[in-house]
């Protein structure tokens, strides 16, 4: 089936060979999907694929016989490797075109696919995952690689919406400007078009109670510059990609929400203009991470 065994701390298997796209899998349905989604995007940028499975052994406080097989053969493995086999079954079913291969990893999914990442084009994981021995609150891995990654994160959740256009958050901040080139990449990949958002909202008094109404038309006029820039610094390296820019009254987090109803993807930036230095993935972020109604690219300045 194409599968190897490394460990997590040994990255070059992945890195020799070309660009890939990295998939994490844990036999979860919200896995797969991701599994399915990160095979379109490796063929439609001739990468190979890598689907990785962490495998933990469990912590028992008794001892238990060994198996009569070896431990390479015991019913724990042989589930890890039937877990990896079908993730990348799956991939080959979809991207028949598409080198795909399989690794199995000893060590947590938070550090295997942060290490795993280093060289990658794109990471792909699912909103959801099993939780299984690991201890971790569901979804954290998504929400760590999206702060951590060597690479951008696509974190597949939300429904299926082919048709929809690719959603561009921009807010005038380095993340934000790193993710303008991969939106418009995206969008030329998909063959579809892309709308750029910039969420905007006139400055407040005190326990904002009293706009600053008299500032409202110097706010909209930077926030209309902030956009323009942001487009116009990539846009040739793209002519065949149509962007329409949208400057929108509100808050980003309420009005991201409501553009990802008819996107097919979300980028944005890891962290806004807005958010704690000590932070590396915003409030926004984090927030459409759990409840955009598409899938989420999140893009790190600096990284990919």
């Amino acid at each position: 089936m194409g599968r190897s065994e490394e460990p997590a701390t040994a990255p070059e298997t992945t890195t020799a060979g070309g660009p890939f796209v990295l998939v994490g899998t844990d036999g979860s349905p919200s896995a797969l999907g991701a599994v399915e989604t990160a095979a379109r995007e490796a063929g439609t940028r001739g990468a190979r694929l890598v689907v990785a499975h962490a495998f933990v052994w469990p912590m028992f406080r008794v001892d238990l016989e060994p198996s009569v097989y070896g431990p390479t053969e015991s019913g724990l493995r042989r589930q890890a490797e039937i877990v990896l086999d079908t993730a990348v079954a799956r991939a080959r079913a979809v991207a028949p075109g598409t080198e795909v291969s399989g690794e199995l990893i000893t060590g947590e999914p938070l550090a295997v696919l942060a290490t795993r990442s280093r060289g990658a084009e794109l990471v792909v994981v699912g909103s959801r995952g099993t939780g299984a021995f690991t201890g971790l609150v569901v979804g954290s891995v998504a929400v760590h690689l999206a702060a951590h990654a060597a690479c951008p994160v696509l974190v597949v959740r939300g429904r299926d919406e082919p048709a929809g256009p690719v959603l561009l958050a921009v807010d005038g901040s380095p993340d934000s400007d790193a993710a303008v080139d991969f939106a418009y990449a995206e969008a030329g990949s998909r063959g579809t078009g892309l709308v750029a958002v910039h969420a905007w909202a006139p400055r407040s008094g005190p326990g904002d109670l009293t706009p600053f109404f008299a500032g409202a038309e110097e706010v909209h006029a930077e926030a209309a510059r902030v956009l323009e820039t942001a487009l116009a610094r990539v846009a040739g390296r793209h002519p065949g990609t149509e962007a329409e820019a949208r400057l929108v009254r509100g808050r980003p987090r309420e009005v991201l929400l409501e553009e990802s109803a008819n996107a097919q993807l979300l980028v944005m930036g890891a962290r806004g203009r807005g958010g704690f230095a000590g932070l590396l993935l915003g409030s926004v972020s984090q927030a459409l991470l759990h409840h955009a109604d598409c899938p989420v690219a999140i893009v790190r300045h600096g990284v990919g």
